[in-house]
Parts: C-alpha cells; structure tokens; sequence
C-alpha cells in the first residue's frame, strides 16, 4: 500500500495541513503537480485543505516562527498535528515539509516521517500561489498584512536578541578603521604633491603626513612667515634642529609663488586631513575599550586591531571560538591557500595572523613554527572570551607569556613551561579575581541596604509642620483670641488698649520696650506730612467713637445681670 502524503504548510496567518491524493510512487507525481501548479482547479483536484490553525495572537506567530526557525517543535504545532493526522503504522503517513532543521525534531516528537522531495517543493509553491483561495475567510490583503506584520516583528526581534551585537560594534569600528588609513593616506598624498609646488624641500625634512600637514597649516606662504613661526615649528616637530632645518630650506626655497585663494583651499584641506586623523585617535581608544569588554584575553595575546580583525573575517566572536587552530592560523589567506592547491604549491604558512608582533621577532625559519603556536594560543583565548561568565584577561597575560617563552626557546634553547603548570596558575588568579569581585558586588549591595534601613529607622519629627502649616496655625490661634477677647466682659480701661497679641501682664521690660515704640511713633509722625496726619487724625477719631459704643453697650449688659 501506498503511503499517504500529507503537507504541512506554515503561514504568517497559522499552520494549515493539505492531503496529496494516493498515487503509488512519490516520484510520479511530480509532472502531474508541475502542470497544476499554475491552474487552481487542477491543483485544488490534487491537494485538498485538511485543518487550518490560525495564530491566536501576534506574539503566538513570532514564537511560533521563532521555534520553527531554530529547529524546535511547537506546543501549538505538535497538538495540531497529533489531532489531524492519523495514526497508522510507520511508513504508512508521510509529512512534506519545506524546512528540513525541524524535520528531525518532528519525528522524535509525534513519530510521524517526514519528507523533503522534489514533488513536496512543488505543491509548497502551488500553495503559496492559491493559499487565499484554498482556505475560507482569507483573502489577498489579509494575507499580505499578516505577512508583513509577522516580518517586521521577527526581524526586529532577531536584530534585538541577536547574540553578537557586541560583536558587530567591533567588526564596524575594525572595518571604519582600515577605511580611514587608506583614506588619510590618499589625502595626505594629495597635501604633498598639492603643497610641494610652493615648497618641495619640506617632503623630505618631514615624512610623517600628520605632521606635515600641521607644518603646512603653521607655515603657509614660506615668503611671509610669522616671526614666532619657529616657536610652533619645534612644537609640531618636537625638534629644535629640524625646525630650523625647515626655516633655512624655505629661504633657499626652488618652489614657485603660490596665490592667496590656493593657499586657503590647501590649509582646508590639510585642516580636514587633521580632523581626520584625531577622530582615527578616538576611534583607537574606543576598540580598545569593547575588546577589553568583549574579547580581553584575545586582545593581550595578539593586540586590539589583530584581534578584531580575527572576529571581523569569522563574522563573530562564537565563530571564531568554533575554527580550530589550522583554520585560525591561514584566516585572511584564502586566495593563497586555493591558489596553491590548485597549483600543487606550498600552502600558506600565515594570515591575519602575520600582523602580530611575534611573527615579526621570529626568524625566518621558525615563522612557520611560532604561527602554528601563536594560532593555537588564539583559538584557545577567543574559546575562553566566547564561553566564560566572568570575563578577564587573567588566560591572555599567561598565554602571551608561553608565546614568549616559545620564542626564546627557538633563539636561546631554554625550555619552556608547561601548559598544565601555567593553566593551573591562571586558574587559580582568576579565581581570586572572581572572588574579589563578588565581593565588592556584595559590599556595595550591604552599604544601600544599610542607607535605605537608616531612612526607614530615622524618626519623623511630627512637631516640625512644614512653614504653610504654621502660618495657617498661627493666623488660626490670632482669630481665636480675637474672638475670645470680643466675649469676654472687660473694663473701660483695658478695652482702648487691649489688643490680642498684648492679653499677658506688663511687665517692666515690656513697659520699656512700649515707650521705645510711642517715641518711634512720633518721630515717624513728625517727619510724616500734613496729608498723612490729618488721615491719621481721623482714623483716631474714629477708634474714639467705636470704642466708646463698645464701652455703652458692656455698661448696659451689666445693668440687665
């Protein structure tokens, strides 16, 4: 009996199964699904929709197509397809599948075989061509929407998960760098030829393109010189003879005039060649700093710019960590190395690696030699950086210092360590470098736990009001004594002076300071003009008046008791 060939299609809108009619061999039915690719009513008479599970939700597609991605069986997927295809006896069900990383995992899964023919590619493309059509409810612009939604989110998700984002800012910055020499270079070949019709000598005094491009833009016209042109020649040069070398060259000068607009565009030009070279400075620094956060060991074994070169060429920091030594040791020489084996010739002994320094301190029989060493030390470096949790650059310092010994011993003779003595020693220097971290993690975590417990335990103060508070109460306590003073029966004598703030006893320092504040008022009254005082006069008279009706009204309160 033939075997029933089922597909499985994975859409950005759910997971649909199509069955393939019976036909006897698989192989045959490829010329029949060929013809009905491009004609809907022959190839719906061919495969026939089954089930269609849509995605519940964005986030349920982009993990469903995370785990497809990566090989693994969803818990969605793994129930649909356990409830629609039947179960016989092995052999007897197929499943066409497009991916072939997850066909594995399915048949370990749900026990179902899986196929990847040349016939269940066809009917894919046919599917993807009459999907909408095959499957009730989904038209043409729905599809395209959830195709690209299901996109964007997966590529966003893989930039922002991605396992080497640490590493691409070296590759970029690697890449930016070698871009930059070419370029300074080009320019400051430009500088030379452009200036040297004015001032051909100053080629030869100064080889350095930096440098002669900050001596162009200190010097420019050679016929009128500043007078303190000298101070800032052995500033640029650093060298008292060679500035007065390039003074006297520009008196006996065989250049030619040179007019004010060319000499403009030439400093411009030799300020942006400046420019260019302090940002190349920075840029140094700042490789620096990520290979010592990314790849410290690699970095003190082979140096900063060969290290990012090295994960540069492999694409990242993993893949390096994946070559085994003879792979790392011709990185960057491909070209030699198919050339010489198409050719029958000598294999290149060296790549990327040949920029290190050790290569160049070796002698010229033992290059081979120590770039097979110094390969092997770099794979076992970039593996420690890839793989470890607390990184530190305890392995590079020993593994340099074996590269060392090993370059001795093919000078000198002297025998070298051995790597077991000195992994030993590295590991036990990582350890405490390990432990004295924690350490301090856990010191500083102590110290703000401490902080927030004392602004817990610290009392508050409930008698310190904040100052709105207080105006409020004590503008409160004023109006209580004023009204308490209005109800109680006073005498004559102490209603004309009784205020709210004077209720206590008179004492002799208070009769004082009464006096001082009478004598004040009148010098003020004095000085006051006449307009001032007659108003003055007035608010009196009429503090007389109502004082007096206050006075009546308590006598006869006290005739009625």
């Amino acid at each position: 009996m033939a075997p029933q060939l089922y597909v499985l299609y994975e859409h950005a809108a759910g997971y649909a199964l199509f069955f393939v009619k019976e036909v006897e061999d698989i192989g045959s039915l490829l010329p029949t699904v060929e013809k009905a690719v491009l004609d809907f009513t022959l190839f719906a008479s061919t495969v026939k929709l089954v089930s269609f599970l849509p995605f519940k939700s964005g986030t349920n597609a982009l993990d469903n197509v995370n785990a497809v991605s990566e090989g693994i069986v969803h818990e969605d997927l793994k129930v649909f397809l356990s409830s629609n295809i039947p179960k016989l006896q092995k052999g007897e069900v197929l499943l066409g599948i497009n991916d072939t990383r997850i066909s594995g995992t399915i048949q370990e899964e749900t026990g179902i075989r899986c196929t990847t023919s040349d016939a269940v590619t066809e009917i894919l493309r046919g599917l993807r061509l009459h999907f909408p059509n095959m499957v009730k409810g989904l038209t043409m612009q729905g599809e395209a929407k959830a195709q690209l939604g299901l996109g964007h989110s997966y590529s966003r998700a893989k930039v922002k998960f991605n396992v080497n984002r640490s590493d691409n800012m070296i590759i970029q910055s690697i890449a930016l760098l070698d871009q930059l020499d070419k370029d300074i270079n080009t320019f400051s070949m430009r500088v030379k030829e452009w200036y040297s019709y004015h001032f051909p000598e100053l080629v030869k005094i100064s080889s350095d393109n930096f440098m002669y491009c900050r001596l162009v833009k200190a010097i420019g016209n050679r016929k009128a010189m500043a007078e303190n042109i000298e101070e800032q020649l052995e500033e640029i040069t650093m060298d008292s003879a060679k500035a007065q070398g390039i003074i006297s060259a520009s008196k006996m000068s065989m250049g030619m005039d040179v007019s004010p607009i060319d000499l403009i565009n030439i400093e411009s030009f030799c300020s942006r060649v400046i420019s260019l070279t302090n940002y190349k400075k920075g840029l140094v620094e700042y490789l620096h700093k990520r290979m010592q956060s990314v790849a410290p060991n690699l970095s003190t074994l082979i140096g900063d710019v060969v290290g990012a070169r090295l994960i540069s060429h492999a694409g990242s920091l993993t893949n390096l960590a994946k070559y085994p030594a003879s792979t790392v040791q011709i990185l960057g020489a491909e070209k030699a190395l198919f050339r010489a084996l198409k050719q029958k010739g000598n294999t290149p002994k060296y790549g990327l690696i040949f920029h290190s320094t050790f290569i160049g301190r070796a002698g010229a029989k033992n290059k081979g030699r120590i770039s097979r060493y110094l390969a092997n030390k770099c794979s076992i470096a970039s593996r420690i950086d890839c793989f470890t949790e607390h990184p530190n650059s305890v392995f590079g310092e020993k593994l340099k210092d074996q590269v060392e010994e090993r370059l001795k011993f093919y000078e000198s003779g002297e025998a070298p360590r051995k790597n077991c003595e000195v992994m030993k020693e590295a590991v036990i220097e990582s350890e405490a470098l390990i432990k004295a971290e924690v350490e301090a993690v856990a010191e500083e975590a102590k110290k703000t736990k401490s902080k927030k417990k004392k602004r817990k335990s610290e009392p508050v103060d409930l008698t310190e009001e904040p100052e709105a508070k207080k105006v409020l109460t004590e503008n409160n306590q004023k109006s209580a004594k004023k009204k308490k003073a209005k109800k109680q029966p006073v005498d004559d004598e102490d209603v004309k002076e009784v205020e709210p703030e004077q209720m206590e006893v008179d004492t002799p320092k208070k009769k004082k300071k009464k006096k001082q504040k009478e004598e004040e008022a009148a010098t003020e009254e004095e000085n006051e003009p006449k307009s001032a005082k007659k108003k003055k006069k007035k608010t009196k008279e009429i503090d007389a008046v109502e004082n007096t009706e206050v006075e009546l009204v308590l006598k006869k309160k006290k005739k009625k008791k």
